[in-house]
């Protein structure tokens, strides 16, 4: 088990005799004295922590500390699968700042990013998610959360072990324990915490999407943005608990006290295991475990606890473009003989391929295999969510706005509009390793764009402002839609054939 001394070891690392430089932004929050840096015209903090907790508990608040402790680097991710975000650490509850002022009395919309990565990975370590454009191009304050992910976030075990209630949901108590954290002391960052917005992207959609439906994160925050990320359910407490029992099989190990004696290299490793109920790799997420989770965030309709928050909600259009790569041997070897064989495991809905590419061919006779595999799936798979999430916010007469990220990529034109594209055009950080947008006129006037209609709803809880086409709110039958473009417009309903197609089945949750 990660004891409350390695915890606190990591605390006195950052106050170890730290060398300052003169006219360093300095800050009093509630658990002590922090520094930061100047760059760029902006105060920028990065590392602060704001949380302490041992392994499957819930977090809790640092102690405070006397000295004034060093916020001028990143620190480690969560563990996870992959080299990508190292160094990893169990202790990586810490939150970073970008602010034009770091003064009492600024009064500053608040955006809060929680990154994606399916629950499992991802860090704000990414330059695509670095808040230093968005902060000064729109006068606001940036705030980029890291949490617990994968098995020390979300690995149920409280059916398995009484002694951890709180298992199952650890990432999202990590992200409510931030949002205190942010609300108590942002003010002095020159924030103003009775505008705080939350957005995310992909993974991080999702977990603002579940937390609209926990009761702990009432008055949190008071706008919400999810870019390609819905969570319509979670998963349920049977289910959950037998991925444990998977998970637990494949480490070789019967209970939690083995668990606990293991490194965390080791958690990660178990994370190979098969999926009991969806296949592939174990899914962790968050549980309806009756304690922290007591319904489903969207399900049978939007939470109510949420429903007076203004929401934007947006995917891309060819969002699987990303996730299946379009020099694959699925790809490059699609034709119209196989096309629905490749179909059928990338729907992830039971449907009748044959019959999909039937209709397809129907409707859009001029288009290659290729394109419609693309497509369905994207329609199919990253979409569903999404409609029904803004469909039953509008039943609820909710204010709720609705985009489609339209844009080609310059760089990677056979990626077409992917998943994740819409992080580099919200953050400015277009030129950022992972970008698909490029650096052309077009895209930065999209991002121009974006950023104003993101940072208006943090500012006044309405996207629509100066430099922003008229975006109506989201509203049945007629369903308006921002498609953001080279030319952006709102356009009524622009996938209603294939909304409708895919509206025949059932939609199915990833971790029911």
């Amino acid at each position: 088990m990660i004891s409350r001394r390695r915890f606190l070891a990591g605390a006195g690392a950052l106050a170890a005799s730290p060398v300052f430089a003169q006219g360093d932004p300095m800050v009093t929050t509630g658990r002590g004295a922090v520094r930061g840096t100047r760059e760029g015209g902006l105060s920028v903090f990065r590392g602060i922590r704001y949380g302490i907790a041992g392994r499957f508990q819930a977090p809790k608040p640092p102690p405070r500390s006397r000295e004034t402790l060093a916020a001028t680097g990143f620190r480690p991710s969560a563990p996870q699968r992959g080299e990508r975000y190292r160094p990893h650490s169990e202790d990586c509850l810490f939150l970073n700042v970008w602010t034009p002022e770091a003064q009492p009395g600024g009064k500053r919309p608040v955006m809060v990013y929680f990154h994606g990565g399916a629950y499992s990975n991802g860090s704000v370590a990414d330059p695509l998610n670095d808040g230093r454009h968005l902060a000064a191009r729109e006068d606001v304050v940036v705030v980029t959360v890291n949490h617990r992910l994968n098995a020390f976030g979300y690995l149920y075990l409280a059916r398995l072990d009484p002694r951890f209630p709180d298992s199952g949901n650890l990432g999202q108590l990590d992200l409510i324990l931030a949002l205190r954290w942010i609300r108590d002391n942002i003010a002095n960052f020159g924030g103003d915490p009775s505008r705080l917005l939350v957005f995310g992207q992909s993974g991080g959609g999702a977990k603002i999407a579940t937390l609209m439906g926990m009761p702990a994160a009432t008055g949190l925050f008071h706008r919400a943005i999810t870019m390609s990320g819905q969570q319509v359910t979670v998963s349920g407490p049977l289910n959950a608990t037998a991925r444990a029992r998977a998970y637990l099989e494949a480490l070789k190990v019967s209970s939690a006290d083995e668990l606990l004696a293991l490194p965390a290299e080791r958690l990660v490793e178990g994370l190979t295991a098969t999926d009991p109920i969806l296949g592939g790799s174990v899914y962790m997420g968050p549980v309806l475990d009756m304690k922290w989770l007591t319904r489903h965030p969207f399900w049978p309709d939007a939470n109510p606890q949420s429903n007076s928050i203004p929401m934007i909600l947006g995917n891309t259009r060819d969002e699987t473009r990303a996730f299946i790569d379009p020099d694959s041997d699925k790809v490059r070897t699609l034709d119209w003989d196989n096309l629905a064989d490749h179909l059928a495991p990338e729907l992830r809905v039971d449907i009748h391929p044959e019959w999909v590419v039937e209709q397809y061919r129907r409707q859009f006779p001029d288009w290659s295999p290729e394109r419609i595999f693309y497509a369905a799936t994207t329609a199919g798979r990253s979409w569903p969510g999404q409609v029904i999430e803004a469909d039953a916010r509008a039943r609820a007469g909710t204010r709720t706005w609705v985009y489609q990220l339209d844009f080609q990529s310059p760089t990677q034109p056979r990626r077409g509009a992917p998943h994740t594209m819409d992080i580099a055009l919200a953050f400015g950080t277009l030129d950022a390793e992972g970008s698909y947008t490029g650096t052309g006129a077009a895209a930065r006037a999209l991002s121009a764009t974006m950023m104003k209609a993101f940072a208006a709803l943090a500012r006044s809880g309405d996207p629509n402002a100066a430099g922003v086409p008229e975006w109506p709110t989201y509203e049945l039958p007629r369903r308006a839609t921002m498609v953001f473009d080279a030319e952006s417009r709102a356009v009524d309903d622009p996938r209603r054939w294939e909304r409708e197609l895919f509206a025949r089945v059932p939609y199915v949750q990833p971790g029911t």
